[in-house]
């Protein structure tokens, strides 16, 4: 189901909580909602739908990862860059890397990790920042 966008900076500022397998509609709406917005938007958090838990879902070319209770374990090659957001008005700076590994369970509750460079990196990076309660 395609879910509202939260902007309400108090919400998506709270640390998102551990997701298990009780959550497995907000992966769903997550993913139905980011390909709702596939002309403006590569990625997108739980709490960017209003759900406080640990679900990312990230376009990879024309394929969405969803990863739960994600962690970047290992980075590489910073650079600075700015970033907007569907939640939030305008661009923020941000330092990113072009490299990450990142330790997730996948929609069927997983575990797996998977390295990832460029672009696919900086949306990951982003999303779990969200996930920190950071506003970028």
């Amino acid at each position: 189901m395609v879910r509202e966008i939260c902007k309400d900076e108090k919400k998506l500022k709270k640390k998102s909580n551990k997701a298990n397998i009780g959550d497995e509609r907000i992966v769903y709406d997550l993913i139905d909602t980011l390909k709702a917005h596939r002309h403006e938007c590569l990625g997108m958090a739980a709490n960017m739908i209003g759900e406080n838990k640990q679900i990312i879902a990230v376009y990879v070319g024309a394929l969405i990862i969803a990863m739960i209770n994600p962690r970047i374990i290992d980075k590489s090659e910073p650079y600075e860059t700015y970033e907007g957001c569907l939640s939030l008005e305008g661009q923020r700076k941000a330092i990113r890397y072009k490299r990450i590994e990142v330790e997730f369970e996948d929609s069927h509750f997983n575990k797996t990790r998977h390295i990832f460079t460029g672009l696919t990196a900086q949306i990951i990076q982003h999303e779990i920042n969200h996930l920190e309660g950071m506003l970028i």
